[in-house]
């Protein structure tokens, strides 16, 4: 085998579970390369993975908002030839919806998929030629690992393991120890309570650490000035671009945040990780997969209580201390 292509444009989180797989193959199948297919605005993911060679940027969500414009169809010849440039010897479509079939319908390789049992969108079955039975009730990094395994011939094996190639920290970067909180989400329900918050990260600041409160939005950014007002210890930065807040959660001592795609990454990135679940099932996407410096506290219906947060992040600060 010479290569093969992985398509999984979006979202955040479920790209940097999705990515173990790369080190999957560079275990097993040494020489097989790894390209990613990937939205423009995440491509900064696979391109800081060591074991991915090529990433082919996409650039869906901003094409369905003028899909009759002349630029957007310029850009996806441009796209469609950059893509059908390799032929691969398999080709793992990962997004589990009829787009990410259509995408792996125009690269040149047999396209492997789930299998209409284990697919959130069974029509999106049609565009793949090998479909593979995966249950539905596993962490999606498993779920993708076994289907990446199924497809190339090989045993999936311990927990997922990533190789990354990580920039130099962003100017902001406190010099003092620090814990990232990622409170912010587009989803209200999966958002933890703001006087929580406050009480968190007043406890942070009492025991020495810096409280670095990122966020992306301007909404975002007017809740994290709220979080961090009367804070003596907090710091707000500039709206960073992925690879930098990569390199900013990967110096902090701990991270603290909801389900959401940072906090993901951070628990990627090795670093220790509180995962505040609310609304969903921590079994499915729960940052706990990543190893003993990962925590996952609530879940569906369950709102994670300040004492158990308090006691959270005593634990993994102890459990993989940062000196």
């Amino acid at each position: 085998m010479s290569g093969i292509l992985v398509v999984r444009p979006s979202s955040l989180g479920d790209v940097v579970w999705a990515l173990a797989i790369a080190h999957d193959v560079a275990a097993a199948r040494p020489g097989l390369a790894v390209d990613w297919l990937a939205e423009e605005a995440f491509t900064a993911l696979p391109a800081m993975c060591g074991e991915v060679r090529r990433t082919v940027p996409v650039a869906l969500r901003r094409w369905r908002r003028s899909p009759l414009a002349r630029a957007t169809w310029r850009e996806f010849r441009a796209f469609r030839a950059t893509l059908r440039e390799e032929r691969y010897d398999a080709v793992l479509d990962l997004q589990e919806q009829v787009k990410g079939g259509v995408i792996a319908r125009i690269a040149i390789g047999t396209r492997h998929g789930f299998d209409r049992a284990s697919i959130r969108e069974p029509v999106a079955t049609l565009f793949d030629d090998v479909h593979h039975a995966v249950p539905r009730d596993l962490h999606f990094a498993t779920r993708c690992r076994r289907l990446a395994g199924a497809a190339l011939g090989y045993a999936v094996d311990g927990p997922p393991r990533w190789r990354w190639n990580l920039p130099a920290a962003p100017a902001c970067t406190p010099a003092r120890p620090y814990v990232v909180a990622v409170h912010a989400s587009s989803r209200a329900d999966k958002r933890w309570p703001a006087d929580r918050w406050r009480a968190l990260l007043s406890d942070a600041g009492a025991s020495g650490f810096d409280v670095v409160l990122p966020h992306g939005a301007d909404a975002e950014e007017t809740e994290s000035r709220a979080l961090a007002a009367g804070l003596e210890r907090a710091l707000v930065p500039p709206r960073l671009p992925l690879a930098a807040m990569a390199a900013l959660l990967a110096r902090a001592h701990a991270v603290v945040g909801i389900d959401t795609g940072l906090t993901h990454l951070s628990a990627a990135l090795g670093t220790p990780t509180l995962a505040l679940f609310t609304t969903t099932d921590p079994a499915l996407a729960g940052a706990s997969i990543a190893g003993a410096h990962a925590r996952d506290l609530g879940g569906r219906g369950v709102l994670p209580a300040i004492d158990e947060a308090r006691a959270g992040l005593g634990g993994i600060l102890r459990a993989a201390p940062r000196c």
